[in-house]
């Protein structure tokens, strides 16, 4: 008889890992799992795709495509993975692969855990009850992520990856927001130049004149958001946000936006009545009559007025 060749499958997602000590941990624990058990069935292992920080709802996992790829291609007879949400918590991706193109492919898909195996047409039901279970639970899980963020945003909390240009995480607390020593100046010198009579597109040429590092730089400098690339010229648009942002206020704005769905990435912007807006969460950068003249200068699009005429009611 021949004998099965058998591809691992793993995953971890972020609500996985902070169940866990550390990801590799869960991670080799699964593989170590299923390891033993194609060895108890005699399989020989073809190869192990692994995708850490993945939900189970997207389907653009590298390592998950990578296999689809290579069952397409009739390198192995088997799939095995733990349970059955850790191929997939989507339904329909459930359905597609397990009841349409595997057979098609010749691949047998099994579980270690809760004992799904595709060869036995009985538990067809068995498995298609499990998609629905997996994606009720992502689903429920979605929503309570998304009531602890409203929660937090309501309270003034800021929920971002990184502080907005100008502005630090609070080292003992990272939900609050202090002035950066190395860019809030930056921000004062932009308004001062525009209101000084500059147009948005001098302000960023004189900034790219005297090398004053953007913000995609400065986040590159400090390791963060490493995937994309880094501008090295301010933009007339970079400037722009800057001068409209009520965060250099001290006030936080949050929820513009909200994903369509929670199987989607993609996200919708939300109306003004529906922000989370909260005033006076953390050290202003600017005083109010300069921000209000700023922003009644963008809206006529021209510059009347120098700073020195604004600053004279120096209202916080």
């Amino acid at each position: 008889m021949k004998q099965e060749l058998a591809a691992i499958y793993c995953r971890l997602s972020v609500e996985d890992r902070e169940k866990e000590q550390t990801e590799s941990e869960s991670i080799r624990n699964q593989r170590a799992l299923l390891l033993g058990f194609a060895a108890e069935r005699g399989w020989l292992v073809y190869d192990i795709y692994a995708d850490e920080d993945y939900s189970g709802l997207r389907e653009d996992r590298p390592e998950f495509q990578r296999m689809l790829q290579d069952a397409e291609r009739g390198r192995f007879s088997v799939i095995l993975c733990k349970t059955q949400s850790r191929f997939t918590r989507n339904a329909v991706t459930a359905e597609r692969y397990l009841h349409e193109k595997f057979p098609l492919w010749g691949i047998r898909f099994v579980t270690a855990v809760d004992h799904v195996d595709t060869a036995f047409r009985a538990n067809k039901k068995a498995r298609q009850i499990n998609s629905l279970v997996n994606e009720w639970y992502s689903e429920e899980l979605s929503e309570n992520i998304r009531a602890v963020f409203r929660r937090k945003m309501e309270e003034g909390k800021f929920l971002g990856n990184y502080a907005p240009y100008g502005y630090e995480k609070d080292p003992s607390d990272r939900h609050h927001l202090v002035a950066d020593p190395e860019t809030a100046p930056v921000v004062k010198q932009i308004y001062g130049l525009y209101l000084s009579g500059l147009s948005c597109k001098m302000v960023a040429e004189r900034l790219t004149e005297w090398a004053i590092p953007t913000p995609s730089q400065v986040k590159k400098s400090r390791g963060q958001d490493l995937g994309r690339k880094d501008c090295r010229k301010w933009s007339a648009g970079t400037v722009r946000r800057i001068l409209r942002n009520p965060v250099y206020l001290g006030h936080m704005v949050q929820g513009k936006e909200e994903k369509i769905s929670f199987k989607e990435k993609k996200v919708q912007e939300l109306p003004k009545e529906r922000w989370f807006v909260v005033e006076n969460t953390h050290e202003p950068l600017v005083e109010r009559a300069i921000f209000e003249e700023t922003g009644r200068m963008l809206e006529r699009g021209r510059k009347h007025f120098p700073i020195e005429e604004v600053r004279g009611g120096n209202l916080k």
